[in-house]
């Protein structure tokens, strides 16, 4: 075997792949925030140089990016993916199915999903990010609207506040859900979709 024969070695030390650099990234810009997070701050925490850090990503802003679309494209992934599975059947049927499709999906990438959550629009790469995430929360309004037009959800409450209700439950998920915990996301998608559509009357 020749050396042009010889398999590549992957370059980089094990455990310091781009992988890891961005989940220890995402991380740490959830500690301590992303504006007060330096490259320098990631080096030492992964105890690297920020050389190492910059052959992965160009930019604090680049694994920004990467942590804001790994959990975005998972939103709209889901919520297409209901979409899709139930078309054809009411509103409520698809809103239902879209809930816990976005909650299984927060569930299973929290930490990328609440980085979104804490975005505040302070650059043009927040703003877009924003712009994503306006255009997902439509889309679920919309299915609230019209699930409330068929008549499969209270009419005395305004779409806008059911709305607003379903998803600030689903978001404040980030606040005391643990990936570890006893709970896995597809159980945890059932309870919060049970909770929400079906009340907290004891079932017997």
């Amino acid at each position: 075997m020749t050396t042009a024969d010889a398999p590549r070695r992957p370059r980089g030390r094990p455990g310091n792949d781009k992988e890891t650099v961005l989940r220890r990234a995402i991380d740490l810009f959830n500690r301590q925030g992303y504006d007060a997070t330096s490259i320098t701050d990631l080096a030492s925490d992964l105890g690297l140089t920020k050389s190492a850090i910059y052959h992965h990503f160009p930019s604090k802003e680049a694994i920004l990016a990467a942590a804001l679309d790994e959990a975005l494209d998972g939103l709209a992934a889901a919520v297409a993916s209901a979409a899709d599975a139930t078309r054809g059947d009411r509103a409520y049927d698809r809103l239902r199915a879209t809930i816990e499709a976005s909650v299984a999906i927060l569930a299973s990438h929290l930490p990328a999903v609440t980085l979104l959550l804490r975005v505040r629009g302070n650059s043009p790469l927040e703003q877009s990010a924003l712009e994503r995430r306006r255009r997902i929360d439509d889309q679920l309004a919309g299915l609230v609207g019209r699930a409330v037009a068929e008549g499969d959800l209270r009419a005395d409450v305004p779409p806008d506040v059911i709305s607003r209700l379903v998803f600030g439950t689903v978001n404040s998920l980030v606040d005391w859900y643990h990936p570890d915990g006893p709970i896995p996301p597809e159980r945890l998608a059932a309870l919060v979709s049970g909770v929400l559509f079906d009340g907290l009357h004891a079932r017997f």
